[in-house]
């Protein structure tokens, strides 16, 4: 599961946990606006909600709860989208940092939606101040170990993610981040552990994914990879990348499991014209050639020197 999926599952985390009784407790119709809006956001209906924010907001101006929620529901609505524009919400957690300034929440969704836009430095400023604010909230924890992730510091996020365990052991979200962690270290048998305590946990098709790709690409156990890349399809039948993951892993375990080849005869070579008994032939006529010629020149040396025949005798 990527940062920005599992971040935008989270957008309205803080509008679901507002206390439900404060406007009856109060009479204040800002309260009563605010818990209207978190209905809606529960049913998805984000454009009724962002109405009641706003009426809470005209109600009491300083209520950092109302601009709490309104830039919750704007984030989500832009992560749906996904048109990474979310001026508006920051806009409006900045404005509920500024009215109060000791309360954590401005803090976390505004680090929350600046890692959900990939700025990871200004998110750990805000993620450390929302832990400093409230150290057992969890949350601050986890979205820091994601920036932390983001900026490559992976012993830090390890660590963060090892005390969102130790907290919550249950908590699969924080065993698969901590899995791609070690991962990324290339502590790969870590990563393998972490991965089976979050399916163990919480079957996910995205997680079999990710430990199967483990398999496959670090440590070349291509059956394990493909059991966890069927198991992946199982859930997700549709998934075209974990299809062509599969389909690579299987290709690797039939190559694998293939035969050598038989191994091809040299081809003798076809002998040289410059061989031994070659040249030694040529050798022998070449004598014999220089001996007919030296004969033949010693004959025509020999008439040229002879006296010519005598007269007749007187």
């Amino acid at each position: 599961m990527t940062i920005s999926k599992y971040l935008s599952i989270t957008a309205i985390v803080f509008a679901l946990t507002i206390p439900r009784q404060e406007a009856k407790e109060t009479g204040d119709t800002s309260s009563e606006h605010n818990n209207k809006g978190v209905e809606l956001a529960q049913q998805h209906q984000y454009e009724a909600a962002i109405n009641e924010f706003n009426l809470a907001i005209k109600a009491n101006p300083k209520s950092p709860k109302a601009y709490v929620n309104r830039g919750s529901i704007f984030r989500a609505m832009h992560a749906q989208a996904q048109d990474q524009q979310y001026d508006d919400a920051i806009k409006d957690f900045t404005k509920a940092i500024e009215i109060a300034p000791k309360d954590p929440s401005g803090y976390l969704e505004r680090g929350q939606t600046l890692v959900m836009q990939k700025q990871y430095t200004d998110a750990l400023t805000d993620l450390n101040k929302a832990a400093e604010l409230k150290p057992d909230d969890m949350m601050a924890i986890r979205l820091r170990g994601f920036a932390e992730i983001g900026l490559g510091d992976w012993d830090k996020a390890a660590a963060d993610f090892t005390t969102a365990i130790q907290k919550d052991p249950n908590d699969a979200q924080a065993y698969e981040r901590r899995g791609f962690v070690y991962r990324s270290q290339k502590k790969f048998n870590e990563a393998i552990a972490d991965y089976d305590k979050s399916l163990e946990i919480k079957p996910d098709p995205d997680v079999y994914t990710k430990r199967g790709y483990t398999y496959v690409t670090y440590l070349q156990n291509y059956e394990k990879g493909i059991a966890d890349y069927q198991q992946a399809l199982k859930i997700n039948p549709n998934d075209y990348d974990t299809q062509q993951r599969l389909q690579y892993a299987q290709a690797a375990l039939a190559g694998k499991n293939a035969p050598p080849a038989a191994a091809t005869p040299a081809s003798t070579p076809e002998p040289g014209l410059f061989t031994p008994m070659n040249i030694g032939i040529a050798l022998a006529v070449l004598l014999v050639v220089i001996g007919i010629i030296f004969v033949i020149m010693r004959r025509r040396g020999g008439s040229d020197e002879e006296p010519t025949a005598a007269g007749p005798i007187r």
